[in-house]
This record gives C-alpha cells, sequence and structure tokens, in this order.
C-alpha cells in the first residue's frame, strides 16, 4: 500500500458533506428521542397501553430486513474497494448485485411500513390520539422518508456501477451511499428499541 492510500485510509469513508448530513441528522433524532424518553416519563402508563397497539413482530422484521441491506451494501463496498485492474469491471457487476439486493430489502421494509401504517390508520389512530403517537407516527414517517430517499441513492450508484463507475482508486462514491444507508439503519435500530420495545 503506498503512502496516499494509507493517508486516505485515516480519513472517514465517503464524502465529508455525508458525515456533516449525519452530524445533523444524529442531532435531529437524537433530540426527538429525547422528547419521546422526557414525554413517556410523564405519562408512562398512556405510553404503555399505547405500545400495545402496535406491531412488535412487523417492527422485528423491518429491523432484520434493514440489518440484512447493511450487510449487502457492506458487500457492495468491499468488491469495488478491491478492484484493481481487470478486476474492475467484474467487481462492479458483483458490486451492482449486491446494490440490488439492498434496494430489494428497502422497498420491503418501505412496503412493510405502509402495511403497518394502514393497520393503525384503519383503527382510527393518528397525529391527535394521543402523545405516544403523534411521537410514533412523526418518528417512523420521518424514518420511512430517509429510507425512501436512501433507496433512490442506491438506485443512482447502482447504475454507475453498471457502466463500471468505481475501483480501489475511486470508491467514495459508494461509500458515501453506503454510510448514508447504515444511518438510516442505525436510527432505526434506535427507534425500534425505544417505541417498540422499551416498557
Amino acid at each position: 500500500m503506498n503512502k496516499t492510500s494509507s493517508i486516505k485510509e485515516l480519513y472517514p469513508p465517503g464524502d465529508f458533506t455525508i458525515w456533516i448530513v449525519i452530524y445533523v441528522e444524529l442531532i435531529t433524532f437524537g433530540l426527538m428521542f429525547v422528547g419521546y424518553a422526557f414525554s413517556r416519563r410523564a405519562d408512562i402508563a398512556l405510553f404503555n397501553n399505547s405500545q400495545l397497539l402496535l406491531n412488535q413482530t412487523a417492527g422485528f422484521i423491518d429491523t432484520l430486513i434493514l440489518i440484512t441491506s447493511s450487510y449487502f451494501i457492506v458487500k457492495a463496498v468491499n468488491s469495488v474497494k478491491n478492484a484493481r485492474g481487470e478486476m474492475i469491471q467484474s467487481a462492479n457487476i458483483l458490486a451492482s448485485k449486491w446494490l440490488l439486493a439492498a434496494i430489494l430489502f428497502g422497498v420491503i421494509f418501505l412496503v412493510n411500513k405502509l402495511l403497518e401504517f394502514s393497520a393503525i390508520f384503519s383503527q382510527g389512530i393518528g397525529l391527535s390520539t394521543n402523545t405516544f403517537f403523534m411521537f410514533y407516527l412523526l418518528l417512523t414517517m420521518f424514518h420511512f422518508m430517509h429510507v425512501a430517499l436512501g433507496t433512490v441513492v442506491l438506485l443512482n450508484i447502482r447504475q454507475r456501477t453498471k457502466r463500471d463507475g468505481y475501483s480501489a482508486d475511486d470508491s467514495r462514491g459508494i461509500e458515501t451511499g453506503g454510510v448514508y444507508w447504515h444511518l438510516v439503519d442505525l436510527l432505526w435500530i434506535v427507534l425500534f428499541v425505544l417505541v417498540y420495545i422499551i416498557r
């Protein structure tokens, strides 16, 4: 490994801008999580009773879906980061397949959430029902939009892999998309534990 590569490895993966986005997103979700925690503390019985109306199985499945999709992203990134010379084309083909799998799992997550929202709304529940459901709907819908955006980002990255767009010397784009997707995954894990599990 040359000196330039060694220096590059010292820095976080992806574009610097994505890390600014990540810090902003963590602060935004963090404030919402803190607001949820304080509101729950003020009326634990209401939050616990309302939580029983949620589909924990669906939430757990969503968690498995996103964790699995993050694994696919790791495989896609590693494919192109190790690609040099004649290996670039085959590495991009492999990365494209891993990305397609991640995208499909992202779509499955979105469909699953839409079904869950439909079940909630069919019970006459909305933002104004109570404090718990206000937070639940705000958090899950805000996260839903992030998954939708992340899926579009992955689609664009996959298009570039089909043109042999990434290699060991130029993997910043796919790393940036991967970092964003891992953020979406992390936020869901925290959300799932906080809203679906903790009583």
